[in-house]
């Protein structure tokens, strides 16, 4: 039998649920598994689609469309959101329990993790109860077997009641077997059997009360067991789901109002309140999970899930050394690695840019027009490629490769709990590694935390981690001001270790802002999440650089270059237009002087934040723009800058202070509007604007004064 993969592209879903087929014919698939378990992976090998779609219609969360074809069937998989469950917590949740009870697919696929199968088991049975038409694709077998994990799918399929299939992600043919199962399963050759969850006798009488009102009313156009489970638990989002896909509300008719009523009455008659029936439901399933692995899973050495490395990795001696220094050694690696691609960027483009000029001369253009092309807008974008590329093009896949071995797991592992004594929640140390690349791609990482208010903590302080746009402007400053021109490996090592103690003192500062917003603007107490520690896996080096240049770089350095273009314009206007016998620019540095003055900088450091706002790599070339009295952006070497910021009275005082504003500022305008769009509102952009730059301001007064106190 043989596997083609589709070349359709994504497809896009409708605010009903619904699935563009090609053909009446297309049998649609589910695709459902808990986060990490490889089950994109199964999709994309099915596909050939090696990346994920827009939002789902509605929500914040993604997913994906593609196609493949067998010698029987053509078939539509869906990707739904990884999760661990369907009682619709999050937002991940409702996508995909919605899918799976309205979307009418043929069939579903649910891709459970062989190293920990009780767990992955937990959703796999929510689905089945939902869903009889469901194929079981046990992943990660061969990772199972190095652990010493045995599973018998006979047994695992004889205990579900549903075809039950072995793969290997990684390998193509092992996929084979899943594709000849789902076959049958979809023409009717296998006959399902699904095992029923089974809950305590109070919440079975329950069920069954509500679940034969729900059958006469709706039939087989909604899984009424499941459903009367969710009604009687009080899950409003599936209620108003019901209400959008059949236009009514399940409990506006008086025998289901009635029904829901009487099974109350019997879980309150047996003690069973509202908190007591969530916790029951949940310990029923985790028993039923626990019930079905007996027999079918065996363990040759359990010692073995926890291996060696993690012991090292999370260990309260030396998670945190390790952290720090494979941090340091990234920077290293990125600065080492970015130097001579930037200045040779640098240099090739301005030549373009002269010539750009040459020929707009040669042409006849009015040499204002020339100024704002060349000089304005062209120019401050070659500066950002040129500075942004580099950096970006090593940093990406080196984080890349560092979650794809799986290694960020365990960082999250390790600050999980400062974050929790901050009430804020674990999962956001993963949102701030992603900052350290874009603080935008932080911020939209930020949808994994199901809580809205440690939602908006993690998007609020996603910018005390210096991004790739801010690396650049801080190492430059280090270098020249505090490295003291050593050069060579020694140079870059100790830019490295300066750079990783200005990024540890915004982590410091990450858990004090984390703490004061939920003590105060986002009071509430700290939420549990399944933190799970996958196992180390060989890097797919190919993909991590597709995933890290195409999805992260070239994206990321494509807003920066939109966002680039009119403030340059903007920056030649002020530069080049004079009012009197001073330009727009040095009134507006003359303007904020004396408050730049205050807080350890002056006013041409301070407009330069200013006009940065749109991409902050132009903040540099702004300063010496300014210094130095030209009309646009130009090239200078490290030397020259040192020479230029001293005489124009900068101290180590000055470059401390410029390290830290850098670190503590408003984020950039491309941050601002992803956090407008993911919090709901303006004012949590503005209030993403206030806080850093409130704290920024305030060391770098206190910076600032204590030297003058002090005469330094």
């Amino acid at each position: 039998m043989g596997l083609t993969a589709g070349s359709t592209g994504i497809c896009a879903l409708s605010g009903d649920l619904s699935v563009e087929k090609k053909d009446p014919n297309d049998k649609v698939i589910a695709f459902a598994g808990n986060p990490n378990v490889g089950k994109s992976t199964v999709f994309n090998a099915l596909t050939g689609l090696h990346q994920h779609t827009g939002n789902w219609p509605g929500k914040t969360v993604s997913t994906a469309q593609g196609s493949f074809r067998t010698n029987e069937f053509s078939y539509i998989p869906v990707d739904l959101p990884g999760t661990y469950s369907l009682l619709a917590h999050s937002q991940e949740e409702e996508v995909a329990r919605n899918f799976i009870c309205f979307g009418k697919a043929d069939a579903a696929v649910v891709v459970c993790d062989a190293t920990c199968l009780e767990r992955s088991l937990n959703l796999a049975l929510q689905v089945v109860e939902i869903c009889e038409k469901t194929l079981v694709c046990v992943n990660l077998m061969d990772e199972a077997k190095r652990r010493g994990i045995k599973v018998d799918l006979k047994v695992l399929e004889e205990n579900l009641g549903v075809p039950v299939v072995g793969t290997s992600a990684h390998d193509k043919r092992s996929l084979k077997k899943l594709t000849q199962r789902l076959d049958d399963l979809c023409s009717g050759r296998i006959e399902t059997a699904p095992r029923r969850l089974h809950y305590t006798d109070p919440i079975e009488q329950a069920v069954e009360v509500v679940s034969e009102t729900l059958d006469k009313r709706y039939g087989n156009d909604l899984p009424a067991r499941w459903t009367a489970l969710r009604i009687i638990d009080g899950d409003s989002s599936l209620i108003a789901e019901i209400r959008k896909f059949f236009g009514e509300d399940p409990l506006d008719h008086k025998e289901i109002s009635d029904a829901v009523e009487r099974a109350g009455n019997i879980l309150a008659e047996n003690g069973i309140t509202s908190d007591r029936l969530k916790d029951q439901i949940v310990s029923c399933i985790l028993g039923n999970a626990e019930e079905i692995c007996v027999g079918s899973v065996s363990e040759t050495d359990p010692e073995r899930a926890f291996s060696a490395a993690d012991k090292i990795l999370t260990s309260r001696l030396f998670g945190y050394p390790i952290m720090l220094l494979m941090l340091m050694a990234v920077f290293w690696i990125t600065i080492v690695g970015a130097n001579y691609p930037s200045e040779l960027l640098s240099t090739g483009l301005f030549w373009v840019g002269d010539r750009l000029s040459e020929f707009l001369n040669f042409i006849g253009s009015p040499e204002w027009l020339s100024g704002v092309i060349v000089d304005g807008a062209y120019r401050v974008l070659a500066w950002v490629v040129a500075v942004m590329l580099p950096p970006m093009a090593i940093f990406f896949p080196l984080f890349t490769l560092l979650e794809d071995l799986g290694y960020l797991p365990r960082i999250a592992y390790n600050l999980d709990k400062p974050f929790c004594k901050c009430n804020a929640c674990g999962k956001q140390a993963l949102t701030m590694c992603m900052g350290f690349g874009c603080n935008a791609a932080g911020i939209v990482g930020c949808r994994i935390i199901d809580s809205r208010r440690e939602r908006l903590i993690a998007m609020l302080t996603n910018v005390f981690v210096p991004c790739n746009g801010r690396f650049p402007m801080m190492l430059t400053i280090i270098s020249i001001f505090f490295v003291g021109g050593a050069v060579g490996i020694g140079g870059s090592l100790l830019s490295a270790a300066a750079l990783t103690a200005v990024i540890v003192l915004g982590i410091l500062t990450t858990f004090l802002i984390s703490k004061l917003l939920s003590a105060t603007l986002l009071k509430g107490e700290p939420s549990s999440f399944t933190l799970e520690l996958p196992p180390f896996r060989k890097p797919q080096i190919g993909k991590i650089l597709v995933r890290s240049l195409l999805d992260r770089t070239i994206f990321v350095l494509g807003r920066a270059v939109i966002s680039a273009a009119p403030a340059g314009v903007i920056i030649w206007i002020l530069a080049n237009v004079t009012a009197g016998d001073n330009t727009l620019l040095n009134y507006v540095t003359n303007f904020f002087d004396p408050f730049g003055r205050f807080i350890g900088m002056d006013g041409a450091i301070i407009t330069a934040f200013l006009l940065g706002l749109p991409a902050n790599e132009i903040v540099i070339p702004i300063i010496v723009m300014t210094y130095a009295q030209q009309g646009s952006l130009a090239e200078a070497a490290p030397a020259q800058m040192l020479e230029l910021f001293t005489q124009n009275g900068w101290t180590w005082v000055t470059a401390a202070c410029v390290i830290i504003f850098t670190l503590m500022h408003f984020p950039c305008a491309t941050s601002l509007l992803t956090i407008k769009k993911e919090a709901g509102g303006m004012k949590w952009a503005a209030l993403a604007f206030a806080i850093p730059t409130i704290c920024g301001i305030t060391v770098c007064a206190v910076i600032a004064n204590m030297a003058r106190l002090l005469g330094m």
